[in-house]
């Protein structure tokens, strides 16, 4: 599964521009009055103004080798979250290295480096570096049904978890992390987990699928073959 674009909500515009404009040194894409966007390599941030937005977790695919890199870049700009005393995680299930960091909204924005997908690079990390949005999290009542929902309309498949607390649904370029909320917070920091609306353009197996996250009701339309 490819991410194309994810769209978010924010309370406080003008300080989320801030942030990934002056800190994370990425140029808008484009800014009207109440949303703001950014290109990550191959995927669309779409940030949009709500009174009423509550925070996320999403992540964003770096090449396979550079988390060293990437964690030496992101220390200067923002404070690293931890795990105990650990800053870079190892998910050795998963082959993968990850950090995370909070954008001005209190989002869990999170670098992965996944072994898996052969992305080496040779040139220095920096904000060009972002390759996708790999991951947007789900919180809900009931795993299973969100995992229906997407099997039987995009064809996604379980990566990693069960229907009780934790299942990532997707692949190692795109994955929908669904977490039941009332059993579990968010990783590392245990923040409360909530049900925030988003939306996102994703590709799957030659097909393009629009993706909405409302009220805590999931829906999914095939726009093209």
């Amino acid at each position: 599964m490819n991410i194309k674009s994810l769209t978010i909500y924010t309370s406080q515009l003008e300080k989320q521009t801030k942030f990934y404009t002056d800190v994370l040194n990425l140029e808008p894409k484009y800014s009207v009055n109440d949303s703001v966007s950014f290109t990550l390599g191959e995927s669309v941030l779409n940030i949009v103004f709500s009174t009423t937005a509550t925070p996320y977790h999403f992540a964003i695919n770096i090449p396979s080798n550079k988390e060293d890199e990437a964690f030496n870049w992101l220390k200067k700009r923002v404070d690293v979250l931890k795990d105990g005393n650990h800053t870079i995680i190892d998910f050795v299930n998963w082959n993968a290295k990850a950090m995370y960091f909070y954008d001005a909204d209190y989002n869990i924005v999170e670098l992965i480096a996944r072994k898996n997908l052969n992305n080496a690079s040779t040139r220095s990390f920096d904000q060009n570096s972002f390759l996708e949005i790999s991951e947007i999290g789900i919180p809900t009542t009931s795993i299973k049904r969100e995992f229906t929902l997407l099997n039987e309309n995009c064809g996604l498949e379980v990566y990693d978890g069960s229907f009780e607390r934790f299942c990532a649904v997707g692949n190692d370029n795109g994955l929908f992390i669904c977490i039941n909320k009332n059993t579990k917070k968010w990783y590392p920091t245990n923040d409360k987990a909530y049900s925030s609306d988003f939306e996102m353009i994703i590709e799957e197996n030659g097909k393009t699928y629009s993706i909405e996250y409302r009220k805590e009701e999931l829906k999914a339309l095939l726009l093209n073959e």
